[in-house]
């Protein structure tokens, strides 16, 4: 039994000197592609030759550029101390943002980074003329700066990923400003820097008719907080008109309902045409975001075939001049349950 744990004891401790042996190489190869430099895209906090320190050596990782201003292709950086001798109120407000806290960490890392100037230019015209519009790059529709001269400041740092199709989108065609969503100057949102205090405040700005919708009866749970307007939209543009996060109304609709996404043994042709053929997807006064009451939604498309070939009126309700029973309860679903479609092999006429 002694000579059985000696012999463990030997091959766990050769096991443990070749796994350091083994460890060694890979962990001073670690060591040295930390102390590398990584190739990055160029942006405004990339070096000049594109290229960004690793973390042993992150103070290097401060070079920005000057926002170009084509009003004033002439003017010279001032430095922050220039501007905030005028303007100290903005600078109070925009100690509590998280441009502040990522200009901070930059200049401290290199003096010479721009702060301000990094975002509204060269100040040199400014500061000697400030009452010209256009002397500096000003984030307002009557500041004198050109709409995409603004948007190009923003996207010297933020271009890419959920903006990769901002330019021809709908918002970028009726010359939408970053500044009018977005307020990068304070704090005034828990996230993404917005105007309001929230994504569907800011939002419902401009949209006031869609907004409104939500106060019907039965409405997407947005009042609630449950979802917002980017849950289903991306406002910075997308490939179709109505800014869906994805193809089609269907795949977005099937992010939160996937149970009905199928495939089906037995589909309903207007559920995979569109889900908007029979809701609204804001809110509704009829039931589950209807476009319509039952049966008259039905009887849209399925009138004077199988069943009696009468039409339902407000009559045929229980306290009308004819009540009818298949307008009462559910009434076409009352029997064609799988209304989205059926996975029953006895069920081609969606009953069950």
């Amino acid at each position: 039994m002694r000579r059985i744990l000696l012999c463990l004891v030997f091959i766990l401790a050769g096991a443990v000197m070749l796994g350091a042996s083994w460890l060694a190489p890979v962990m001073a190869q670690s060591a040295d592609s930390r102390s590398s430099h990584v190739k990055l895209p160029p942006t405004h906090f990339g070096n000049p030759d594109g290229t960004a320190h690793g973390f042993a050596d992150a103070p290097g990782f401060a070079f920005a550029s000057v926002a170009s201003n084509p009003l004033q292709p002439t003017a010279k950086p001032v430095g922050e101390a220039v501007c905030t001798a005028c303007h100290t109120k903005e600078q109070q407000n925009f100690a509590h943002s998280i441009h502040a806290l990522g200009m901070q960490v930059a200049h401290q890392a290199n003096p010479e980074t721009p702060t301000c100037e990094a975002c509204h230019g060269p100040g040199s015209a400014h500061a000697q003329n400030p009452s010209v519009k256009g002397n500096i790059i000003a984030f307002t529709h009557d500041g004198g700066t050109p709409v995409a001269a603004q948007t190009a400041s923003c996207l010297g740092c933020h271009a890419g990923g959920p903006r990769d199709s901002w330019m021809g989108s709908v918002h970028q065609r009726n010359e939408l400003s970053c500044s009018d969503c977005h307020n990068p100057m304070t704090r005034l949102a828990a996230e993404g820097l917005t105007a309001k205090q929230s994504v569907n405040e800011t939002c419902a700005t401009c949209h006031k008719d869609i907004r409104q919708q939500f106060n019907r009866r039965s409405h997407m749970p947005l009042p609630e907080g449950a979802v917002t307007c980017v849950d289903c939209h991306n406002p910075h543009g997308t490939l179709n008109a109505s800014l869906l996060k994805t193809d089609t109304v269907n795949e977005t609709c099937y992010q939160c309902h996937a149970e009905k996404r199928g495939p089906m043994l037995f589909e309903h042709a207007p559920v995979r045409e569109s889900c908007l053929n029979c809701h609204t997807p804001h809110g509704s006064n009829q039931h589950a975001l209807l476009v319509a009451p039952v049966p008259m939604l039905c009887q849209q498309c399925h009138s004077h075939t199988r069943h009696p070939n009468d039409m339902f009126t407000e009559g045929a309700l229980a306290n009308g001049t004819a009540p009818d029973e298949r307008l009462m309860g559910r009434g076409c679903l009352t029997c064609h349950a799988q209304i989205h479609g059926s996975n029953n092999p006895s069920g081609p006429r969606l009953h069950k």
